[in-house]
């Protein structure tokens, strides 16, 4: 067995807080960057999945993207309550608010009809 180290516990949870942050930050901008060259992204198997299931796309998406909905609702300046909404197939949602969705998630409009 190596070096150890000891720290307080709730450091340790602050910097595993800040790897996954890092991490889905990193998932993001590489999406952000294929959809910019025009490249189709690829989402695992699981994601497809759940979209063939029946599930509701944006929430697949932002699960995908690691986001709460909160998150996303500042992202892309939408409601809370109407993704929450669209999610659960209450409502539709006008083509401005989707626009808004998938521009924050990266995708294209497609991507979430």
């Amino acid at each position: 067995m190596g070096e150890m180290i000891s720290i307080p516990v709730e450091e340790y949870r602050l910097l595993r807080s800040a790897a996954q942050e890092l991490e889905e930050l990193r998932t993001y901008d590489g999406a952000k960057a294929a959809l910019a060259a025009g490249e189709e992204e690829l989402i695992p198997a699981e994601y497809v999945k759940r979209m063939l299931a029946g599930e509701s796309p944006l929430r697949v998406w932002r699960d995908y993207r690691g986001l709460t909905q909160l998150q996303l609702s500042e992202a892309a300046g939408v409601n809370r309550v109407q993704i929450a909404e669209i999610e659960a197939a209450r409502k539709v949602g006008s083509i401005e608010t989707i626009k808004k969705l998938a521009v924050a998630l990266g995708i294209t409009i497609d991507d979430l009809v």
